[in-house]
């Protein structure tokens, strides 16, 4: 099952509203970088392991 990050899931000072979905492994390198590039959080595998704890699970949408 494809897993979600959603910055809209943590407060922030800059209200972001990116949504990374994926298998699991991609998102929490996405997430990371992002954390990391936009956010300013040093990208660790604590970073890593505590966005992986914070996935989701994708819900289908069907058309």
């Amino acid at each position: 099952m494809r897993k979600i990050a959603d910055c809209r899931d943590y407060p922030s000072e800059m209200n972001c509203t990116l949504t990374i979905a994926g298998e699991e492994q991609e998102v929490v390198r996405a997430a990371a970088e992002h954390a990391a590039s936009v956010h300013g959080h040093a990208d660790s595998p604590e970073l890593r392991e505590e966005i992986r704890k914070l996935l989701k699970d994708e819900v289908p949408q069907h058309a």
